[in-house]
């Protein structure tokens, strides 16, 4: 009864010490492991009552094998928070020291810095922090991979760009934390979907102002929530994936929420993978043509053209006068 009571709290997954405090002898346990009524899931993990563990059960078992003070870590970290889907790939751990024990089917990553503000639980699962994730992902990821965790993270209010900046200048490794802090350094950026990051790249390239990124609005009573907005200009950008907008509802879904926004003085732009991808320049210019205002740094660089030019204007004009005073 105490066996199936803890692990009901464990995802059926219970350490030998676990079985050992609810009075089970070394062998009691190997009697049940040879019955069937535990299954061993690595050395001195087991799952109980049958071998089928879920995704949650199978991470806490890896960090429960490799001891105290373990934490599941990076890819890993990333598919409990839902900032990167599963990929069915080594689950990893992260422990503290320079030990060098082996788990078989597990990569462990040594740390030398896990603060408390790193360590946290979800789902009952020991886990490294949103932010302590995404820092540690960057030594390990490429840019799209990461650029979409870190956004995935803000989307989901598991962490602020300033808590991104402030662990660039925590101890650890630093490889990897130029690309992490070039990610952050446009802007805040809580896209939901990979469409979104092209699109918003597409912007930001186009050296036009960062837009408002799924800002809740309230109009007419009802809650929406534009893709890309600039609230001076009213011009809003949804982004059309066929994962969202690909069937009858979600169009119906689209349409409506278009009048609305529209109804209240919004301009909508709509940008498909293809607009996005294929037709980027086209797409580019439609989007400054509907009124997306220039950067300030774009703004800046042209009025310092404009000056350069009316300063040649006006030179031209007195070199001008004065070969007509010369010959007058």
């Amino acid at each position: 009864m105490l066996v199936a009571r803890l692990a009901a709290k464990e995802w059926g997954v219970l350490s030998l010490d676990e079985l050992r405090g609810c009075g089970l002898s070394r062998e009691a346990v190997s009697v049940r492991v040879r019955n069937g009524r535990l299954h061993p899931l690595h050395r001195g993990v087991y799952a109980v009552g049958h071998p089928g563990t879920t995704l949650e059960g199978r991470f806490l078992a890896a960090v429960k094998v490799c001891g105290s003070g373990a934490v599941l870590s990076h890819f890993s970290a990333a598919a409990l928070w839902g900032l990167l889907r599963w990929e069915d790939r080594r689950i990893e751990v992260l422990v503290g020291g320079s030990g060098t024990r082996v788990h078989a089917g597990l990569r462990v990553h040594r740390t030398a810095y896990l603060g408390c503000d790193d360590v946290t639980c979800r789902h009952g699962v020991p886990v490294t922090s949103p932010v302590r994730t995404v820092l540690d992902l960057s030594s390990a990821l490429g840019q799209r991979p990461l650029r979409r965790a870190v956004r995935q993270a803000q989307a989901l209010r598991l962490a602020k760009p300033s808590e991104i900046v402030a662990s660039l200048n925590r101890p650890g490794p630093q490889r990897g934390r130029a690309k992490l802090a070039g990610i952050v350094a446009t802007g805040p950026a809580p896209t939901r979907s990979e469409l979104e990051d092209v699109v918003l790249d597409l912007v930001l390239r186009g050296r036009l102002e960062h837009p408002d990124v799924n800002r809740p609005l309230v109009l007419g009573g009802r809650r929406v929530i534009p893709d890309f907005r600039w609230p001076r200009e009213h011009l809003v950008i949804e982004a059309d994936g066929a994962a969202w907008h690909d069937h009858r509802l979600a169009r119906e879904d689209d349409a409506e929420r278009q009048a609305l926004l529209e109804a209240h003085g919004e301009r909508v732009l709509r940008v498909t993978w293809d607009q996005a991808v294929a037709r980027s320049g086209e797409t580019l210019e439609r989007i400054r043509s509907a009124g997306a205002p220039e950067s300030a740094e774009c703004r800046v660089r042209q009025g310092e053209a404009d000056e350069v030019d009316a300063r040649v204007v006006v030179a031209q004009a007195g070199a001008a006068l004065t070969r007509h005073e010369r010959f007058s």
